[in-house]
């Protein structure tokens, strides 16, 4: 996510920027060295135990290997290159932390730390089990092909908001502060119709339920390859009597992690694919049980769920019989 001057959108009041894609951060030192600080880093406390951390992409891309969150001078997190925020959970609630952030290129050079930014968890209030009220007037309109402006009106809560999620198709895809009503998403896909919702989050990580949907859709045109996964293959083997169908793929190259596939075989949807918080970097691998009769054909395909909520483009279509020679 990355922070845009504030040029517009002066009615919607308070307004953090946010975007999910490559922009802007701080320029390389172009001699081969390591690389420069991340900017534009923010931090919001996301309940009375986690603080929401984001900032920019460097510009180097593909060149950075990772991020390193650190509270202090200890690192408490670190996230794939294309992923661009973090919550950094299990703080203590009344507590205020201070945390930079570091990249590391892909030939292992640590960078040196950004600014350093501070945020302060809430108080956690005992048995607070009334959730906050549903954000009210979501609105929001279209900024060019990847960016979209949204804005709603506060949630009531009896001990007051500490944040707002994002969601979009019932995905959390960015959080803002308790005192933000508004905000702008970049990084979306050209020619792509989303439902954005909005949820409060109290300091106990009470949830309100999610406003109405703000349905908007971005200039231009996507046929979906560039969001597909590429180099799909899909072999099989037998184990213990049965066998099972080997996937391999590359995922899709988009800013963010995809943590989510949807595998489809013989044209039905078979399993829903989901890492935890360690998704693989380079090429994926997954192997599922597909019977114990050999010489049964089978069509395999799969898609990513994307950084945006949105479900990107199948891969290839493979043809896989089991017990066949490879």
């Amino acid at each position: 996510m990355r922070h845009v001057p504030p040029r517009f959108m002066p009615a919607f009041g308070v307004v953090l920027l946010v975007a999910s894609c490559g922009w802007g951060g701080a320029a390389d030192d172009g001699g081969g060295g390591a690389p420069g600080a991340p900017t534009g880093v923010t931090a919001a406390a996301g309940s009375a135990s986690s603080v929401h951390v984001m900032w920019n992409a460097l510009p180097s891309g593909p060149g950075i290997r990772s991020y390193e969150v650190y509270r202090g001078s200890t690192r408490v997190a670190e996230v794939p290159g294309s992923q661009h925020m973090v919550d950094v959970v299990r703080l203590r609630p009344s507590t205020g932390y201070a945390f930079t952030v570091r990249a590391r290129d892909t030939g292992g050079r640590l960078g040196p730390p950004s600014r350093a930014v501070r945020a302060r968890t809430p108080a956690l209030a005992a048995a607070d089990r009334s959730a906050p009220g549903r954000p009210s007037r979501p609105a929001g309109r279209v900024v060019g092909s990847r960016a979209v402006q949204l804005s709603w009106g506060a949630s009531r809560d009896d001990r007051g908001v500490v944040s707002y999620d994002v969601l979009q198709g019932g995905v959390k895809i960015h959080s803002v502060g308790g005192g933000q009503t508004a905000t702008v998403l970049t990084g979306l896909r050209p020619g792509t119709r989303y439902a954005f919702t909005v949820r409060a989050r109290d300091a106990a990580g009470n949830l309100s339920p999610e406003s109405a949907p703000v349905r908007l859709a971005t200039a231009g045109t996507d046929d979906g390859r560039a969001t597909a996964p590429s180099g799909f293959t899909a072999t099989s083997h037998r184990s213990a009597g049965a066998y099972y169908i080997d996937l391999a793929w590359d995922p899709p190259r988009v800013d963010g992690v995809i943590t989510e596939y949807r595998i489809l075989l013989d044209g039905s949807t078979a399993t829903s694919l989901v890492w935890g918080g360690d998704p693989p970097r380079g090429r994926a691998r997954y192997s599922f049980y597909a019977g114990r009769d050999a010489g049964a054909g089978h069509r395999v395909r799969l898609r990513a769920r994307l950084p945006d909520g949105t479900w990107g483009g199948f891969s290839a279509e493979r043809t896989v019989t089991t017990g066949a020679a490879r």
